[in-house]
């Protein structure tokens, strides 16, 4: 039996508008200037440079027009006014000595970059090279390829109407595993390992080293020195040679391959720029390679035209006036978006270094204090979720360095005497301990916890166990060397 129901639901949508300021305001300095580039090329009513003969126009019947929703009744004013003089550049905070450009942390060939150079010298069919094409683009910045090989296949089936066996993505997986960095494109720590200990010279030591990799990985990773002393029946002098063999492999070969090259794989250029000059913060945007926009003026008079002249109207015109204005009113939105973005970065900016005033004056870790994303939301008048997006993938250049804006978020813990300190500074701490401490006897979590109660900072072995991960340390048993 069919029952009819009437619900009331309240539900929030996002307007065109507030998507692409959310989507613009998550892309670093780098992407928003490719961005902005797109639409320049896809919008024709989107022009670059400044709109010089708007700005001297003495016409003000352009300021006095208001805008209207009714297509017929759009006029040049609504499109023409002051505001086309872009300001999304926007103003400094202070007047500085000089203009910065962007400083991108280098350029160069990328590990896909190199790999591909790799495979263009091998002969191979078309099938297998389009297989390798698409392991490569699938290998990660440390160098490995985590995805399934049926996926792979999957993928290859659906985007490139290939179909290919697992076996035949096996053969060109092999093929790319020759290449350079030794290790490249391994599924796995171990098979990365094993890779680069086969291309060795093979030594009765190195064939030690393989049969740890292959038959007591587990045992190894743990440290279970005992079972493989056991199991190949070794001496322990033999076993400390093959360990220091296995230690002298990579096991992130991408990222050895950049330093090597003294390559960064990805450019990054920083959206902000804070220096200290005299004892006062000085923040700008560094907005160097964005090209200014304005909209169309041949586009604006057109438009102007066809409202002008309703009378002859044809279905053909009425459509033209239609299109006009869609291209019109997206540019206006585009410019109204980049430039609301600048304002909201510039905004948390300010807020973090007024939070964080002692640490970009003397570049001192230890000064950053507690500062979590409701801090600069509140401060600001933005939502959590406008702050999270723009501390995203934003730099910010220092007179100390180049820092993520996560950087300066933490949270909060207390001293014995009820001070609050950032986190931060604990883990400082814990590392420096960790660094000191006598490797053949590891300290455990609650050693260390007692270790920060003699120093003021009361923190249970539950929480150092969770800095001492968050700082990419393993539990003492995995620290401990024989």
């Amino acid at each position: 039996m069919l029952k009819q129901q009437l619900q009331q639901r309240l539900q929030q949508r996002l307007s065109p508008q507030q998507i692409q300021l959310i989507r613009l305001l998550e892309l670093p300095a780098i992407e928003l200037e490719e961005r902005i580039k797109h639409e320049l090329e896809e919008n024709p009513a989107l022009d670059e440079g400044r709109d010089l003969e708007s700005a001297e126009s003495e016409d003000t019947s352009l300021e006095a027009a208001a805008p209207t929703e009714s297509v017929e009744e759009i006029i040049l004013g609504d499109y023409l006014t002051e505001d086309d003089i872009p300001d999304y550049k926007l103003r400094e905070v202070s007047n500085r000595p000089e203009q910065k450009e962007d400083i991108p942390f280098s350029t160069g060939e990328s590990l896909n970059e190199f790999l591909m150079e790799q495979l263009k010298l091998r002969e191979l069919s078309d099938t297998d090279k389009l297989i390798a094409e698409y392991i490569i683009g699938s290998i990660d910045d440390d160098g490995y390829l985590r995805r399934p090989l049926q996926s792979i296949s999957d993928d290859l089936l659906f985007q490139a109407g290939q179909e290919v066996t697992e076996e035949a993505i096996d053969h060109a997986l092999a093929v790319i595993q020759d290449f350079e960095p030794i290790g490249i494109a391994a599924r796995s720590l171990q098979e990365c390992l094993i890779i680069q200990l086969n291309k060795r010279a093979q030594t009765p030591q190195t064939a030690l080293a393989l049969a740890v990799l292959r038959d007591y990985f587990e045992e190894f990773s743990k440290k279970h020195y005992d079972k493989i002393l056991k199991g190949l029946t070794i001496t322990e002098p033999t076993l400390k040679q093959v360990i220091r063999e296995i230690t002298t492999l990579n096991p992130k070969p991408g990222s050895s391959w950049g330093d090597e090259l003294d390559v960064v794989m990805s450019q990054v250029v920083p959206d902000f720029i804070v220096e200290e000059l005299g004892g006062e913060l000085i923040l700008s945007m560094n907005n160097g390679n964005l090209p200014d926009m304005h909209i169309n003026r041949s586009y604006a008079e057109m438009l102007q035209d066809y409202a002008g002249n309703k009378q002859n109207q044809t279905s053909d015109m009425k459509d033209a006036v239609l299109f006009v204005k869609q291209k019109l009113d997206s540019a206006q939105w585009f410019i109204d978006a980049v430039r609301q973005r600048q304002e909201t970065l510039r905004r948390t900016m300010e807020t973090i270094i007024i939070l964080q005033k002692d640490f970009f004056l003397t570049g001192d870790e230890t000064m950053l204090h507690p500062m979590i994303l409701k801090d600069v939301a509140l401060r600001t008048g933005y939502d959590i979720s406008t702050i999270s997006r723009v501390s995203s993938s934003k730099y910010v250049q220092t007179n100390f360095g180049i820092y993520s804006l996560k950087y300066f978020f933490s949270e909060a813990t207390q001293t014995d005497s009820g001070e609050e300190i950032s986190t931060r500074e604990v883990k400082q701490i814990l590392k420096e301990q960790l660094d000191q401490e006598d490797k053949r006897k590891p300290l455990t979590d609650e050693e260390l916890a007692t270790i920060l109660k003699e120093k003021g900072y009361v923190i249970a072995r539950r929480t150092v166990a969770k800095y001492r991960e968050q700082i990419g340390v393993p539990v003492a048993r995995l620290r401990k060397e024989i």
